[in-house]
């Protein structure tokens, strides 16, 4: 598949988005571009949130980790169920009945004006970096098969593609991206179901034939709990998965602003049920793919791909996938999948850190109306810029797999908003709001400098997803301590 021909499939695939945008931005309100005026159906969100939780890290980059880490990021995707549960039954009631537009306004009204900021600046911080993440891992993979053999750099590559979301998302915002979510996660899993389909057929393998086979095998060790010191132990990994899923989407406005989209709380847990179960078992076949990915590799001698000279494991899917002989079929729906997981989250990112700032740090519901389409729309160029930066920047200080790298960063920019709101739902204390933002930063500055103890100084102990809960349970006794007498009254 030349450069050439993707070019034509990403120009064509973004034009079908900018028809879906057409229609569902025709009214340009502010209401649709943040609540979608509360009209989504309940299913429709529930199946595009499964495109914009795996995102393109989870397409790539947990394919390309089955290596390393073999099937023990199951563990982290059971620990998600919990956590997804916990978010549907604990925190959409919260949302719901005070009807927010962001849910950092929860904090304003339970603790005070510097609560409330310090939980939009811990998303803010989060989201950024989040989405830069997932849009940097397609962004090189564009360059390297795409943009590299045009002479293009990579700062253009990141550039176009940005631009392209923020045409599309400019004027409907999260109404259009209930609707393109949805075909995105179609695409995304037509893509993982073919590639399988067609990696079998080459190694002349049933299903079955491989889950059977001694090659599988040597992949497949799900559960680890031989060694509690180890990052990957059962339990660790468990529990990071379920605090991490109350923090990436519980907590999080991007994803709970489509669910925010559902008419009822009752159709917004469906959604949130539904879509955690699904999630499961897209997730493990990812993981099936990956295996696939390695053995076929194996077989017929392909090495892991370099990038800056050094071999890249989340590069492996696109190699064998554009490269090899699969054929065109397995270019193309690589292709389509790839563009699709990766923009499914990115778009819906782009438009919960508009949301977040106009709304969290602008006011914007204080401003006279005849304004706030204006700041919207300003907020929202500022937003591409922004991440146009910080995805460029990755490229020279990144250097891990890009979802352990996601993970990591979670545990230390989460934890705030996990101990306050945890403090917020679990105890009926007020603080003393002026020194909110002093515990938050302590807190992220002690689980920051304990991430990086060398193990050998920790009796061979490895820091690992618990960094999360650690940072959230700090916050929460930091909170405990500046409490004051005074019982909050609903």
């Amino acid at each position: 598949m030349t450069p050439t021909h993707i070019l034509l499939l990403i120009g064509g695939y973004f034009l079908l988005l900018l028809v879906i945008s057409y229609f569902t931005g025709k009214n340009d309100s502010n209401v649709d571009f943040f609540k979608a005026g509360k009209k989504s159906p309940w299913y429709l969100v529930a199946f595009g949130m499964v495109g914009a939780s795996l995102s393109g890290v989870t397409f790539i980059s947990v394919p390309g980790w089955v290596e390393a880490s073999q099937f023990s990021y199951m563990q982290v995707v059971m620990g998600y169920f919990l956590g997804y549960l916990i978010t549907a039954y604990v925190l959409l009631p919260i949302y719901y009945k005070q009807n927010v537009t962001s849910i950092y306004e929860y904090l304003d009204d339970r603790f005070g004006f510097v609560s409330y900021k310090v939980g939009a600046i811990s998303f803010f911080i989060s989201r950024v970096l989040g989405a830069a993440f997932r849009l940097f891992l397609v962004a090189i993979v564009l360059q390297q098969f795409v943009f590299d053999e045009l002479n293009i750099d990579f700062k253009v590559t990141v550039t176009i593609s940005i631009l392209l979301i923020w045409i599309y998302t400019f004027k409907g915002g999260i109404k259009t991206i209930v609707w393109t979510d949805t075909l995105q996660t179609l695409f995304m899993l037509i893509s993982v179901s073919l590639s399988i389909y067609f990696i079998l057929d080459q190694l002349d393998w049933t299903f079955t034939e491989f889950l059977a086979s001694e090659e599988f095998t040597a992949y497949s060790k799900t559960i680890f709990i031989d060694d509690f010191l180890a990052k990957g132990h059962l339990i660790k990994s468990f529990l990071g998965g379920m605090f991490i899923t109350i923090c990436m989407t519980g907590l999080d406005q991007d994803m709970m602003q489509k669910n925010l989209t559902c008419s009822t709380l009752k159709d917004a847990q469906k959604n949130m049920v539904s879509f955690s179960i699904v999630l499961v078992v897209v997730t493990f076949v990812f993981m099936l793919l990956g295996v696939l990915l390695f053995i076929y590799a194996g077989k017929n001698g392909i090495d892991l791909p370099l990038m800056d000279g050094k071999p890249k494991s989340d590069l492996l899917f696109p190699q064998i996938a554009l490269k090899s002989n699969l054929g065109i079929a397995v270019a193309v729906t690589f292709m389509l999948g790839l563009i699709a997981a990766a923009y499914s989250s990115a778009d819906s990112a782009l438009t919960s850190l508009t949301t977040s700032f106009c709304v969290d740090f602008l006011g914007i519901e204080k401003k006279p109306e005849s304004n706030q389409k204006f700041i919207r729309k300003i907020t929202h160029v500022g937003m591409s810029i922004m991440l146009i930066i910080v995805v460029i920047a990755f490229k020279y200080i990144l250097d891990t797999n890009v979802i352990d790298g996601l993970l990591q960063v979670a545990g230390y920019t989460y934890g705030p908003l996990l101990g306050l709101f945890a403090f917020g739902i679990l105890t009926n204390y007020k603080v003393k709001d002026h020194y909110v933002w002093i515990i938050a930063l302590l807190s992220v500055s002690i689980v920051y400098i304990l991430g990086k103890i060398p193990s050998e100084y920790l009796g061979g102990y490895i820091i690992g997803y618990e960094l999360l809960p650690l940072n959230g349970l700090l916050t929460f006794i930091g909170l405990w301590i500046i409490r004051q007498k005074k019982a909050f009254k609903a």
